[in-house]
């Protein structure tokens, strides 16, 4: 059909335009990451968030005013995108994670965009739609009760979801994070030769010559005067033990350049040092449709976008947090940390089991929305978040987020068949 056609032209050009550069400097990353992209409807969703915004930018959103529609979003919300952290005072947090597609936009496309991720979800796991709308419409209203109570009790930056006060599946997954040692992870990555620490040879670590290993190591010293003073550490840590190149990426980093540091820990122990990550920052999904230019001078780079992004969402981020360039392109510094679990579904079914964890998945949602506004430190939000939403939402977004989900879902099928269709066909440059 003539609409097919239209539409599939329409998905490879907006793919083909957000990945260009990527494409051209990793083809065959690219094969890799599209082909995990055509093995279910949910990989494809996850792996296209350009599409998404596409979609989105000629979409009428009635609850986007002057405020809520530039407020800091995380940008790549699913349902997988949710797991645990330490955090810069030593607390296991469950919360939202990958920050790579964060930037400002509308509230309402963090949820617009959970809603069809839990369709999809709940499609997969042969759920009615009945119980698919129920778990929407649970997940946002949790979410608004949320950012009501932020409202009354500005409390947003000390709000946070951990072993004391959770239940259930989330529960499990902070346990089963708090069950991690750092010793196990450093013993998985790396060996010790003589009486220091070096990474382990392997399949993802590639070794770097003197040339380059200069390069990464000047990068770093840059990155270092970007990790704010009140969360520096102790004298010893920061000395780089051994780097190597890293390959081999999920769905959404496909084709760009990382690296792994050793770096000496909070002393001299070899049981603390720490594994950091240096990967080049992507453009942001939501920043391709988003013409404020305010918000697009703000940032000096896609790495320096994506901690600072973190920093305002998350009130206690990773102390190893910030950015640097090398070769000219922005890259984005943080640890690897042993205590990182991400939330699985693959053993949830059940509604019983899966309703309450989506009412703290919602809680954590208006978390990081309210929690990065006028008070978080960074000057692009001047007002209260959770003010602001609360002056434009009504009874009725739950139910509209429920639609919202199951029509987009549907949408989502169909795309990723002719996604297919033009990726077998050789459609894509």
């Amino acid at each position: 059909m003539a609409e097919n056609r239209s539409r599939e032209k329409h998905i490879t050009d907006v793919l083909a335009a957000a990945f260009d550069d990527l494409i051209s400097a990793d083809p065959r990353a690219f094969r890799r990451k599209f082909r995990k992209m055509a093995q279910d409807p949910f990989s494809f969703y996850r792996g296209s968030a350009c599409l998404f915004y596409a979609d989105m930018a000629d979409t009428e959103d009635r609850y986007a005013d002057e405020r809520t529609s530039r407020v800091w979003i995380h940008g790549d919300l699913h349902a997988e995108n949710y797991g645990t952290y330490v955090n810069d005072a030593g607390i296991l947090v469950f919360d939202v994670n990958d920050f790579d597609e964060a930037y400002l936009g509308h509230f309402t496309w963090d949820l617009k965009r959970m809603a069809a991720s839990l369709a999809l979800l709940g499609f997969v796991k042969a759920l009615s739609d009945d119980t698919i709308g129920e778990m929407i419409e649970t997940y946002a209203a949790a979410y608004l009760e949320q950012v009501e109570r932020f409202h009354r009790t500005e409390a947003d930056e000390e709000f946070r979801l951990t072993l004391e006060n959770t239940e259930g599946a989330l529960h499990d997954v902070l346990q089963e994070a708090r069950l991690q040692t750092r010793w196990h992870m450093l013993e998985q990555a790396t060996r010790v030769e003589g009486h220091d620490r070096v990474f382990k040879e392997s399949a993802s670590a590639r070794l770097l010559d003197d040339d380059e290993r200069e390069e990464v190591l000047a990068a770093y010293s840059d990155y270092l005067e970007t990790i704010p003073e009140r969360k520096r550490q102790h004298s010893v840590s920061y000395e780089v033990k051994d780097v190597v190149g890293r390959v081999g990426f999920g769905i959404g980093s496909a084709g760009l350049p990382a690296y792994n540091l050793l770096v000496e820990g909070r002393s001299q122990a070899l049981e603390n040092d720490v594994i950091l990550s240096m990967k080049q920052g992507n453009v942001a999904a939501p920043s391709r449709v988003v013409e404020d230019v305010r918000i697009r001078e703000h940032f000096d780079h896609p790495g320096h976008r994506t901690a600072i992004s973190q920093r305002a969402l998350q009130a206690h981020a990773d102390p190893w947090l910030g950015w640097c360039e090398l070769r000219g392109k922005g890259q984005v510094v943080q640890e690897i940390s042993p205590y990182e679990a991400d939330l699985s579904w693959e053993h949830l079914a059940d509604p019983e089991e899966i309703l309450p964890l989506l009412g703290y998945l919602g809680q954590a949602t208006a978390k990081i929305h309210c929690v990065s506004d006028a008070s978080s430190g960074e000057d692009l939000v001047d007002f209260e978040t959770e003010e602001a939403i609360e002056a434009v939402i009504d009874d009725d977004l739950a139910s509209e987020l429920a639609e919202f989900g199951a029509s987009y879902a549907e949408r989502v099928r169909e795309d990723h068949g002719l996604f297919v269709d033009a990726f077998r066909n050789g459609d894509f440059p």
